[in-house]
């Protein structure tokens, strides 16, 4: 799969799970949890014990079901790492012009941290695919309304703070999609299927519609 490819079925969903624990059983028993309720695309943070591992596991296990990426990726050392055990996209908490150029050079999409507008131009000028707007909490979704009326070509993606009840905001105002962590999978199986089911109807009716498509 082409990088662009790759970007759309990670984000297809409006929705993508941050897994983040203190060990590997407990990062691949979450990840099962979240894919076996419709979760099609998550994220494995680097901060867990093993986390490597828990990516090639879940790759080779998803096969081209999901979409299993590799997050809290700071350097262009660990970008390869990740890519090298199957991550097929990069999440950063932060703007590294390496971390973008070495997952470029594999054909896997970044999507690095950004705060600012500022950032945002500068991490679109550096070609990252998506930018994750961190954290979320600072702002709000009227605020990345805003950015959007004179960035409107910055596809971006709040994480940090977002909630079930406040992430349909956030599509509404222009989100891409929002990654998600504990607020998403706390509980067990049949409650994080139902939560899962619910957003993501919620997330598909938030969705802005087309000013051209109004009244049609």
């Amino acid at each position: 799969m082409y990088r662009w490819e790759i970007t759309r079925t990670a984000l297809e969903q409006r929705v993508f799970a941050i897994v983040r624990s203190d060990s590997y059983e407990r990062v691949t028993a979450t990840a099962d949890t979240l894919l076996g309720a419709g979760i099609t695309s998550l994220e494995i943070s680097l901060t867990t014990p093993y986390a490597l591992d828990a990516i090639a596991t879940l790759g080779r296990e998803t096969g081209e079901d999901c979409v299993i990426g590799a997050g809290t990726v700071l350097d262009a050392s660990a970008a390869r790492a990740a890519v090298d055990a199957g991550a097929r996209f990069l999440v950063s908490p932060a703007l590294d012009a390496e971390v973008i150029s070495t997952g470029h050079r594999y054909g896997v999409p970044v999507f690095p941290g950004v705060a600012t507008p500022t950032e945002m131009v500068r991490a679109l000028e550096l070609g990252a695919d998506a930018l994750k707007l961190f954290p979320a909490s600072g702002h709000d979704p009227g605020w990345l309304k805003d950015v959007r009326a004179a960035l409107p070509q910055a596809p971006l993606l709040p994480t940090g703070g977002v909630t079930v009840k406040n992430a349909p905001e956030w599509i509404a105002a222009g989100a891409v999609a929002c990654g998600m962590g504990s607020a998403l999978a706390e509980g067990d199986r049949e409650a994080v299927a139902k939560r899962v089911t619910a957003l993501l109807q919620r997330l598909e009716e938030a969705v802005p519609v087309p000013s051209g498509r109004r009244g049609r």
